[in-house]
């Protein structure tokens, strides 16, 4: 696989202004402030294990409309444990409640969200995304809602992400000041926007995150997702503007700027879902304390089970 975009040296030089809107931290202060943040309601599952219990967790997300998620804990914790929160990547679901074991087996409390509108079905417990259809949008959801930042899917599933965090505080099992969350390509996405909306936060891992510096990303991006705001275009041709400017409200890069906790990133130069240009306009962008974990030569898996291990090693730095 060749590279899909800049050089590591050119990546490190690449600096790009990238403007944030004017209204920025007014749109996201009053798209939070609607909305009181909700109970979590927990119900034991049978996972077929010994050593993690799984809760299916149901709570009150944008708009007061219903998130699904997993908590997977220890079954031998008798005190509040450090917490990683997890997001997740494109087109995935929360999946069963047997999976994603890393955290738990490694001693932490582990909340994972479900994504609006991209597991199963309802019928499988998953998230639906029960806003009006979209208009005119090309399949996917990056261009659902674009007519206005209003309206765009992104501005749901932030504030749904927003409000999983918040939650996690309130976990009689969670120790609310040992918090870390993360996200592989979208969930790496969502990450971002969460450090850069919710304070206090031990930790940030955004891994080969996708929605950062967008419009790059849609000019160069070979494959999906970003393509679908180029076939989105290519068909309005008369909209560049208007789309390019409700992405700018959901952009990982301004999130970037407004984030205090401590990050490790991981980019991948051979990456072609999320070009590592746009991926290092944030983590240049970055507020906070910060470092990252480069991988020349994968795709976007990115360090895979080797980028694994030095997230374990973030974790206990960051929560013990």
């Amino acid at each position: 696989m060749p590279l899909t975009d800049l050089t590591l040296d050119d990546c490190l030089a690449h600096r790009p202004d990238v403007p944030a809107p004017a209204d920025f931290d007014d749109f996201w202060s009053r798209t939070l402030s609607t909305g009181a943040i909700g109970t979590p309601h927990l119900r034991p599952v049978s996972n077929g294990l010994t050593l993690i219990d799984t809760y299916d967790v149901t709570m009150p997300g944008f708009d007061g409309q219903p998130v699904r998620g997993w908590l997977r804990i220890p079954a031998t914790a008798t005190s509040p444990l450090g917490c990683v929160v997890e997001f997740l990547g494109y087109g995935r679901g929360r999946g069963l409640p047997h999976e994603n074991l890393l955290y738990p087996a490694a001693g932490y409390a582990h909340f994972l969200m479900d994504t609006r509108g991209q597991g199963w079905s309802a019928a499988s417990g998953d998230t639906e995304d029960t806003a009006p259809g979209p208009s005119g949008a090309v399949p996917g959801f990056l261009t659902r809602g674009i007519e206005h930042p209003d309206d765009h899917y992104y501005r749901r599933l932030f504030t749904d992400a927003v409000r999983w965090t918040e939650a996690a505080r309130a976990l009689p099992m969670v120790d609310p000041d040992r918090i870390v969350i993360t996200g592989f390509s979208q969930g790496g996405g969502i990450t971002l926007a969460v450090a850069g909306l919710v304070p206090g936060l031990a930790g940030a891992m955004p891994d080969v995150p996708f929605l950062c510096h967008i419009r790059r990303g849609a000019e160069i991006a070979p494959e999906p997702p970003y393509t679908e705001i180029a076939h989105y275009l290519a068909l309005h041709r008369d909209r560049v503007d208007r789309v390019f400017t409700t992405l700018s409200y959901f952009d990982g890069v301004h999130f970037a700027a407004r984030a205090a906790a401590p990050a490790l990133f991981s980019i991948a130069l051979m990456d072609p879902i999320c070009p590592p240009s746009t991926c290092f306009t944030a983590y240049h962008h970055y507020a906070g304390e910060k470092s990252v974990e480069v991988y020349p030569f994968n795709g976007h898996e990115g360090g895979g089970t080797t980028h694994q291990q030095v997230q374990l090693a973030f974790v206990r730095d960051r929560i013990g």
